[in-house]
């Protein structure tokens, strides 16, 4: 079936105007194609996300869409900075700033190779753009890309000089870079299961929408005095992190007058990261939905007018904090809200994409049991839900759902039942009213093969269900039916991305560290590695309760202070030469509208740091309560100074002669150096 599509982005584009652009011709903006198979997403469908209105049928099409014009240019004007520079005609410092700008790092390689970001809004893709990452990974970088926690891909030893190609590449699919670094309004992140989730308030997924779309080349958006981070969430488990960002929105109700039931927001701001974190902080207790987005612009303009342009360490909004207080910070917010809409960007009211793509929660199924989110679910904690219908003498799951079938003639078939049911326990949400679950895929260390992008792309297209990235570098597959688990493990499992755990202890979350960070001091993701095989080992890679971040420097890309189990890296001294060791931190934790950062256990070898990894993990679960959260257990165990002190036995660096592995770093064979080059734009 062939059918003629008008792309959303076009058609919002003619309805209105990005600040400091012009408005789309219609010339431009109808764009007609003819779709070469099915399964793909609708004319109804917005340019991140599959979504729903696309699926459910054979006859759903492929979309190819128009590039939006201002991309265009802004890939034209990139293109002239690029061949300016290489001529030598443009000075280093003004063409990194117009790199960064359009989300092109360099590597710690030096020369010509960059790192390429691309921004997902709220973690959002769909196959067409799925099948596109698949190509940048083979013909621009090293056959796989890596998902951040921010909810980008990256992609690493990008030549500069095919940046501008490989930026028209992600444009003609919906994709930019624009602002994914520099100092900037980063992507806006939010909960991947915004729309899909039980314990939902609204759906924020078209507020993300809104908002990515209004500050993408928005004239206050360019030259801030450093980056500034937004973050949403659906409700106060808060998955997508609000409370440690620039400006943070979580999703609230509340009961007005005469009863009536009112939902809205509560705005956060000032939080961050890095190597001094901060809690964000409440701005009031409630912001209506019509006063979101202008509330957002307020805060962005307050930074813009007051943040630290001097001393690029101390411009971060928290600072703003520190130095002008919190009560004279929020007032100058709530003021500069107040006169806001004289603005020629004045974004009042409910956004038109959130009227057009509705925001209502999805609710939760009666007499369904609905999947906790939010903190991980032990397997071996959820079977006990699943103890009424038995379970054989191994203490394997005999849950009701659809299984492969068994034989006791063939071991395979019981190892398959085994392998789904542990999936399925792990990796599967359910409890919207809708009836649909989702399933999460896992990317180990967040990354992902050219194959497995257009594998992604595949089961998108024929079970008809959205796809989002997650802030722990997962997948998460959305709107499934229960009948599609079975062939979507299958596929997974094909793709070598059926683990169970993905969220679990295994699902390690690392920075990419010193394999191309000019910043980092240790291979992070080398670590994150070898604890994943440590565990393995062990038998605690499908421990739940319990999340392990890892970051290669003090800076906390890799959100070593929310995690349960976190470690930094630093340069270490032992027998007179530098080693490459950890701090190891304990009982981060994010949800209920608070963050609580870790806090310093001890210091260690990195070589020593899997073993901690094991032994604080198989400490717990020995030693919890039925469904005791770690940062609980860690309190009763004396706290992390009191664990940490019990593995003191693992701070010890031996002699270099004895065991020169010690002073060699994870993925080097050289002795241990440490190289910080000049940092552009690091820091969670």
């Amino acid at each position: 079936m062939a059918t003629t599509v008008l792309t959303e982005d076009l058609l919002t584009a003619q309805r209105t105007k990005q600040p400091g652009g012009t408005e789309l011709s219609d010339e431009t903006s109808a764009v007609a194609a003819e779709a070469d198979h099915s399964g793909g997403p609708s004319a109804a469908t917005d340019v991140h996300s599959g979504g729903p209105s696309a699926f459910g049928s054979a006859d759903a099409v492929r979309e190819l869409r128009a590039v939006d014009p201002q991309a265009l240019l802004g890939i034209e004007k990139f293109q002239q900075e690029v061949d300016a520079y290489l001529a030598g005609e443009l000075d280093e410092e003004i063409f990194r700033v117009c790199r960064l700008n359009n989300g092109i790092y360099g590597q710690r390689q030096g020369g010509t190779n960059q790192m390429v970001r691309i921004k997902a809004p709220y973690g959002s893709l769909n196959a067409d753009q799925l099948e596109t990452l698949a190509n940048i990974a083979d013909e621009y970088s090293r056959g796989w890309g890596h998902i951040t926690t921010r909810q980008n891909i990256q992609f690493h030893f990008v030549e500069l000089k095919r940046a501008p190609d490989l930026m028209r590449a992600i444009a003609a699919v919906g994709l930019t870079t624009r602002e994914a670094c520099g100092d900037t309004v980063r992507n806006v992140a939010g909960c991947h299961l915004a729309g899909a989730c039980p314990y939902e308030v609204l759906d924020i997924s078209p507020w993300a929408e809104a908002t990515f779309r209004h500050f993408l080349r928005h004239p206050y958006a360019q030259r801030l005095p450093r980056k500034f981070k937004i973050n949403f969430s659906g409700c106060a488990t808060d998955c997508g992190q609000a409370m440690f960002n620039d400006v943070g929105v979580v999703a609230v109700r509340r009961v007005g007058e005469g009863g009536k039931i009112e939902d809205g927001f509560r705005v956060f701001f000032g939080g961050g990261l890095g190597a001094n974190p901060h809690a964000a902080q409440a701005l009031e207790p409630f912001t209506k939905r019509e006063d979101l987005l202008v509330t957002l612009e307020a805060a962005l303009r307050v930074f813009d007018h007051y943040g630290n342009r001097d001393n690029k360490l101390r411009a971060r909004m928290k600072w703003l904090v520190d130095t002008m207080g919190i009560d004279e910070l929020r007032e100058r917010i709530k003021k500069e809200r107040k006169y806001l809409r004289a603005s020629a960007t004045w974004p009042g009211g409910v956004p038109a994409y959130v009227k057009e793509h509705s925001d209502a929660p999805a609710g939760l199924t009666a007499g369904v049991e609905p999947t906790p989110v939010g903190t991980p679910v032990s397997i071996a904690a959820r079977r006990s839900v699943h103890s009424a219908n038995g379970s054989g003498p191994d203490g394997a799951i005999t849950s009701t759902r659809s299984t492969p079938a068994r034989s006791s003639a063939s071991g395979s078939l019981d190892a398959a039942h085994s392998a789904y049911q542990r999936w399925d326990s792990a990796n599967v949400v359910r409890g919207v009213a809708r009836g649909t679950v989702s399933a999460y895929a896992y990317a180990r260390l967040g990354d992902v093969t050219s194959a497995q992008f257009t594998g992604l792309a595949a089961i998108q297209r024929e079970l008809g269900v959205e796809i989002r990235v997650t802030n722990r570098q997962n997948f998460v597959f959305r709107g499934l039916a229960e009948d599609q688990l079975l062939s979507l493990h299958q596929a997974l499992e094909d793709l070598g991305m059926a683990l169970p755990g993905a969220e679990l202890a295994r699902d390690v979350v690392s920075c990419p560290g010193a394999d191309t960070c000019n910043l980092a001091v240790t291979q992070s993701r080398g670590l994150a590695a070898d604890i994943g095989d440590a565990l393995e080992a062990a038998g605690l890679a499908d421990a739940g309760g319990v999340r392990i971040n890892i970051s290669g420097c003090t800076n906390s890309c890799g959100q070593h202070h929310i995690a349960d189990i976190g470690f930094m890296g630093a340069e270490r001294r032992a027998h007179g030469r530098s080693a490459p060791g950890y701090q190891l931190l304990l009982g981060g934790h994010i949800g209920s509208e608070e963050v609580r950062f870790g806090q310093k256990a001890l210091r260690l070898p990195a070589k020593a740091a899997s073993k901690a990894a094991v032994a604080v993990i198989s400490r717990y679960v020995e030693e919890r309560e039925l469904s005791e959260p770690f940062a609980e257990w860690l309190e009763r165990a004396g706290g992390a100074k009191a664990v940490g002190k019990d593995l003191a036995y693992l701070d010890v660096f031996p002699d270099p002669e004895e065991s020169p592995e010690f002073y060699v770093d994870f993925d080097e064979q050289a002795p241990y150096a440490p190289e910080v080059g000049i940092g552009e734009c690091a820091g969670a």
